[in-house]
């Protein structure tokens, strides 16, 4: 009976040793896990806030990526997400970023517009628009990389998308909403959009002044009309170092004309009281309109329209509209004329009346 067990204990580990893989020691499981580690690698790497990235478009197709340099610098200040890759932790950033490329993780691009344009005295950092690139090794060296695959959708999305529906749900209630939350939500909207406007403004008038006196492009806020840029880099207020070349002061002192030229005819143009006056009667008058409105009031609308749509069409009132012509005369032309010149006639006789009985009175 012993010696039974013990050729079975030996035939269960023979069957785990064919199940392993020949060239190294680990079990099934235990490679499957392996390799999934340059995938959580990825995702880590490129959820990461400090790893600059951008969007752009490779081949009709929106892709994030990053330049290869500041994935080296990257690694180099983070080398704790090395010990995510396990065994390969202590492997060169190079070899990571090639295991990553031959994983089908990443993907190295090429620029499409390899040409300065003019006025420009280097090439664009990031580029919009890239092109697969023949070699996939990789390089530092004015080289890109694209993420190849759908990066997971953090919390804040899926609440997010939740949330969409609920907002456009509560947008079409607007007009049922009470009179004290209609005009929350009105003086609300219009402050922000006051904000925006202003914000914009000035920030336009500044670079007009500054590259009309100075000929430098200086953007405050450089971000704020950005697709692509997360809230801190969004709301920066310094701009970014200027590149290339100064404007001609030709150029500058036609602009320059151009704007005066532009203030004195909207200075002409401008409306005089009275038409601002009309103008914002008539915003008031609007306004009005949507804050005043309420399904009370637009189904009373409604059912008096509907009453006057069955007074007009419905044939039980030829009864009544036959009799009221019988009962009405038509009146023609001269009908109404001999009826004028009766009228003449009977008020000539009124006052020869009042005549004859004033006159014996006098007498007396």
């Amino acid at each position: 009976m012993r010696e039974m067990k013990k050729s079975g204990a030996e035939k269960k580990r023979v069957r785990k040793s064919d199940n392993r893989d020949p060239n190294t020691d680990t079990p099934p499981r235990k490679q499957a896990a392996k390799k999934d580690v340059f995938q959580l690698f990825a995702e880590k790497v490129r959820n990461h806030k400090e790893l600059e990235s951008r969007w752009a478009v490779l081949q009709e197709t929106r892709v994030e990526y990053f330049r290869g340099k500041d994935f080296v610098s990257f690694l180099k200040k983070h080398p704790e997400l090395k010990d995510i890759l396990e065994s390969d932790s202590n492997t060169e950033i190079d070899d990571i970023a090639n295991i990553l490329l031959s994983k089908n993780l990443l993907v190295r691009c090429d620029r499409v517009v390899k040409t300065l344009r003019p006025g420009k005295r280097k090439l664009s950092t990031w580029p919009a628009h890239l092109e697969i690139f023949p070699d996939q090794i990789f390089s530092e060296n004015d080289a890109f990389f694209a993420w190849t695959f759908v990066n997971r959708r953090p919390l804040w999305q899926t609440l997010l998308s939740f949330f969409w529906p609920v907002l456009t749900l509560a947008i079409c209630l607007f007009p049922v909403y009470p009179h004290q939350a209609k005009l929350l939500i009105l003086y609300s909207c219009a402050g922000i959009l006051l904000l925006i406007l202003s914000l914009l403004s000035l920030r336009a008038a500044i670079f007009g002044a500054i590259w009309i006196l100075l000929g430098k492009s200086v953007w405050f806020f450089p971000n704020i009309l950005a697709e692509e840029a997360t809230l801190r880099e969004l709301f920066r207020f310094w701009p970014k170092k200027e590149e290339g070349e100064r404007p001609k002061w030709t150029a500058r002192l036609f602009y320059a004309v151009v704007a005066v030229l532009v203030i004195l005819l909207l200075r002409h143009h401008a409306p005089d009281e009275a038409a601002r006056a009309r103008y914002q009667k008539r915003v008031y008058n609007i306004i009005d309109d949507v804050l005043e409105w309420s399904p009370s009031l637009a189904l009373s609308g409604m059912m008096e329209k509907q009453q006057t749509v069955v007074n007009t069409t419905d044939p039980n009132n030829n009864f009544t509209d036959g009799t009221k012509e019988s009962t009405e005369k038509v009146v023609h032309p001269n009908d109404m004329d001999e009826e004028i010149f009766s009228e003449q006639q009977v008020d000539g006789d009124d006052i020869r009346n009042v005549e004859d009985t004033e006159s014996p009175s006098t007498s007396q």
